[in-house]
């Protein structure tokens, strides 16, 4: 089957961009979406584009961006005779002491495949304390905010979950890198809608375009963008018209205003981000672990010689990585991007597509 669906489309837009390409100069577009990653990388988009467009990855894997110290505050709720849940990718992570450390140490650390099973293991065990360390972005938060409205009382969350758009202001704001543009996620708009991302562009005059996950639906956004480039614009437009509306989910918007709030909090690689977290509200105090027990997120250095925090800030490809695929493999991962199915080391090397 042709992965392009519409080979005929597919070549027509592939035209459009090398036509629209010539003369604009050097243009770095960036995404951040591991799905968006996985498809460039699978399907060779990169090698179709012109030399001078070039596509990076930033901060778009939620398992990537979830620091040490929050994985450490996870390994102390065990530690508390809790039973700590979490999903497969995030127990490998390397850390101060990881969740797969945890668990050979004889700690009870459970692998659920979602927030339910953490739900059930709380009411067939009512005499123990069930934590589920929740990560995610938009996407996962509102079947956290139903588990912790729907759940009995030995039931809690850490919560690790955090919000896009300010992670994308930063990347511009902090002036290290030159984006011509984002491909915004379509997981998370489908969510949020386009309206949060507006203030970006306004801010930095840099166009965006939310993008489905169809090879064509990249090669369009990449499209798209380049348009509005050559047309001195700025705006969000959206691409992935059959799964996101302006207005996003306003049901999943009620339901995670209803049990979180913003909160500053720092990234994998990056400084405290102002509200680009979500903690519990106060009302739900009951359900937060970090209340519960009493701890605190560790500031924690990350490991020398790693380059994750620069694939993530999106400074640095993974092949310019001096352990991607040496002493970084993902058997032996040193960084989160080696482990999560959504992280660019991961993918690179699953495919073995370097950047160019």
């Amino acid at each position: 089957m042709d992965v392009y669906k519409d080979r005929k489309t597919s070549d027509i837009i592939i035209k459009k961009i090398n036509d629209i390409a010539i003369g604009l100069g050097n243009q770095k577009i960036c995404h951040v979406c591991g799905t968006h990653e996985h498809v460039i990388t699978h399907y060779g988009i990169r090698a179709l584009l012109p030399k001078n467009i070039e596509v990076v990855s930033g901060p778009g894997c939620p398992v990537c961006v979830t620091t040490q110290g929050e994985i450490e505050a996870a390994v102390k709720v065990a530690e508390e005779g809790a039973i700590v849940t979490t999903f497969g990718d995030m127990i490998r992570v390397p850390s101060k002491r990881s969740l797969s450390d945890a668990k050979a140490s004889g700690l009870d650390v459970r692998i659920v495949y979602s927030i339910h099973d953490s739900i059930n293991l709380a009411i067939n065990n009512p005499n123990k304390k069930i934590v589920h360390f929740a990560i995610g972005f938009e996407t996962t938060c509102p079947t956290t905010a139903v588990a912790v409205l729907n759940s009995p009382d030995n039931f809690y969350v850490l919560s690790a979950h955090r919000v896009v758009p300010p992670a994308m202001d930063l990347l511009l704001s902090s002036g290290k890198i030159n984006l011509a543009g984002f491909l915004d996620p379509g997981h998370v708009s489908t969510i949020i809608g386009t309206k949060p991302y507006e203030n970006i562009s306004n801010k930095f005059k840099v166009p965006q375009v939310i993008c489905g996950f169809e090879p064509n639906d990249i090669l369009m956004g990449i499209y798209m963008l380049l348009k509005q480039i050559h047309e001195k614009r700025a705006e969000v437009e959206n691409e992935y018209v059959r799964g996101v509306r302006v207005e996003g989910n306003v049901k999943a918007q009620k339901l995670i205003e209803k049990v979180f709030e913003p909160c500053n909090i720092r990234w994998r690689g990056f400084p405290i981000i102002e509200e680009s977290g979500l903690s519990l509200k106060k009302e739900f105090s009951n359900k937060d672990a970090y209340k519960e027990f009493d701890i605190e997120i560790e500031d924690i250095p990350e490991e020398k010689g790693c380059s994750c925090p620069e694939i993530l800030r999106a400074e640095k490809n993974p092949n310019e990585c001096p352990l991607f695929g040496k002493l970084c493999t993902p058997q032996n991962p040193k960084g989160p991007c080696m482990v999560s199915r959504e992280g660019a080391c991961y993918i690179s090397f699953k495919y073995g597509k370097p950047f160019r």
